[in-house]
């Protein structure tokens, strides 16, 4: 794995070492649906340093507070899960099929390498395939990855293995592929959807701390979990704070790729700074304040357009109690749900400044009523 230290920042970068350090370790660590707790624990350990206080909800998400006790609540959120597989049935041979934990692609499968995470510690697998050898000059076609052909071998050949191993239905399981740095200041990795966001609203803490920024109101840093199996943890922590304004931070399709159609997803790109969303779960009002505070600072934003949802927390917070003042800022993202999730240095820096500078724009009598 690339160094995060081998990064040469320039002075105006808004990225420190210990930054990027923290991006790379915080990648590298598993933290799929339903068992992100090790992936919060760094997470709460990194963020303490910039927060008055921490607390997490019964499962899993962690939040820290600035400026706590204040009536009116401002959120920044992202979510810390990760797509995963479970274990769901083992053979005589110690072969094991899966399911799916939130929307993993089955088709980048093959071949893989995984961790499988038992009850007495990690296990290493792999995703076994027929040889091509196996498969040219069948008198059908070749097979196609299907979740129901998949299967994972850990060197096993009996279930009583397996159990020596501490493998048992339910078990979930993550890729190996984590952190890299590219030419041209791309990084990839897996689980930047959406742990690339709690790194950012991370350092958006870390920025109102260092420059002794006071804010007019109580600031939740939100790291939530379960976003991939339906927003489950933002509907919960939304309730429990009961925000004034929500500010969600996601990745969206870089659609300048191959097999992407622009027509059907917009028009998006890696390195043209954060994507600003239309819908109608996104706060017209609150939307014009983050375009406003872009346009001031120099912050470039590209803009896209959803229909019914957003198909992200956003829209957990925007119908929340009595409705809550949302809007979303995306990191456009290559090969999202793969392994190799890529996205560029120059968007994570520019979507942190911009929820940053925002923050300090809005004050309680900021005026988001449309009458």
């Amino acid at each position: 794995m690339a160094k995060a230290s081998k990064t040469k920042n320039t002075n105006k970068s808004l990225l420190t070492d210990n930054s990027l350090s923290f991006l790379a370790e915080y990648i590298d660590n598993p933290s799929p649906v339903g068992f992100e707790y090790l992936g919060q624990k760094l997470w709460l350990e990194y963020i303490s340093e910039y927060v008055d206080e921490t607390f997490t909800d019964p499962y899993g998400t962690a939040v820290g507070v600035i400026n706590p006790g204040q009536d009116f609540k401002v959120v920044i959120e992202a979510h810390a899960d990760e797509i995963s597989w479970f274990v769901n049935y083992i053979t005589a041979e110690g072969l094991l099929y899966l399911k799916r934990n939130g929307g993993v692609d089955h088709q980048i499968a093959p071949g893989q390498r995984v961790i499988i995470h038992g009850k007495k510690g990690p296990v290493k697998a792999v995703f076994g395939w027929p040889a091509i050898h196996t498969r040219i000059g069948a008198a059908d076609k070749e097979p196609v990855a299907k979740v129901e052909n998949l299967f994972l071998d850990c060197g096993a050949r009996s279930k009583a293995e397996l159990e020596e191993l501490g493998i048992h239905v339910g078990n979930v399981v993550t890729y190996i592929d984590g952190f890299e740095e590219l030419a041209f200041d791309y990084y990839i990795g897996r689980a930047f959807d959406n742990r690339i966001g709690g790194f950012m609203i991370a350092e958006v803490g870390r920025l109102l701390k260092e420059n002794k920024k006071k804010l007019p109101y109580s600031l939740y840093i939100v790291n939530a979990v379960q976003e991939e199996i339906g927003l489950r943890g933002a509907e919960m922590i939304a309730r429990r704070i009961k925000p004034n304004i929500a500010i969600i931070t996601d990745v969206t399709h870089d659609t300048t790729t191959p097999m992407i159609n622009k027509i059907v997803e917009g028009d998006t790109a890696c390195g043209k700074g954060p994507a600003l969303s239309y819908g109608p779960a996104v706060h017209n009002k609150l939307l014009q304040v983050v375009q406003d505070v872009a346009e001031a600072k120099g912050i470039p934003v590209q803009l896209k357009a959803v229909s019914r949802s957003t198909g992200t927390d956003t829209d957990s917070f925007a119908y929340a109690n009595d409705g809550c003042p949302s809007v979303l800022i995306s990191i456009p993202l290559r090969y999202m749900h793969t392994t190799v999730e890529m996205l560029h240095k120059s968007d994570v820096e520019q979507t942190i400044k911009l929820m940053y500078e925002t923050l300090l724009a809005l004050t309680p009598k900021t005026n988001l009523s449309y009458f």
